[in-house]
């Protein structure tokens, strides 16, 4: 794994962390920090398969789903999880009134496939 992979990865884990770092859980933060934790990850698996690094949000999701597209490692749930993942982060960070509520039974959700998708990568990327 490269150095720059390796990095990403740590950051991967470290939102993790993050996101269960309170208890009781807090959705908002918990629901953001599984989004950047899939956005870090994905970014790792991208940089180790292309040598380059996204420069925008939008830009890791679909690299990352470019160069997994045929991978028969990643269930495509997984795969589509940092998508979904980015809606959390959107209303964590930007929504407003009662639409912007995110649930702990969503928030534990996500950060349970966050966990599931981090360590999927790894294992992609030979950090097992």
């Amino acid at each position: 794994m490269t150095p720059e992979a390796a990095l990403f990865l740590a950051k991967a884990r470290l939102c993790l962390a993050d996101a269960v770092l309170y208890e009781p859980l807090v959705p908002r933060i918990a629901g953001r920090e599984a989004y950047l934790a899939a956005y870090h990850a994905a970014e790792a698996l991208v940089v180790e398969r292309s040598g380059k690094a996204a420069k925008t949000h939008n830009g890791p999701r679909a690299e990352f789903a470019r160069l997994t597209r045929n991978e028969p490692r990643i269930d495509r749930s997984l795969a589509a999880f940092p998508g979904q993942a980015y809606e959390l982060k959107s209303i964590a960070g930007y929504g407003t009134g009662a639409e912007a509520s995110i649930s702990a039974t969503t928030a534990q959700a996500s950060v349970d496939t966050a966990n599931r998708f981090v360590e999927c990568i790894a294992g992609l990327i030979g950090s097992g």
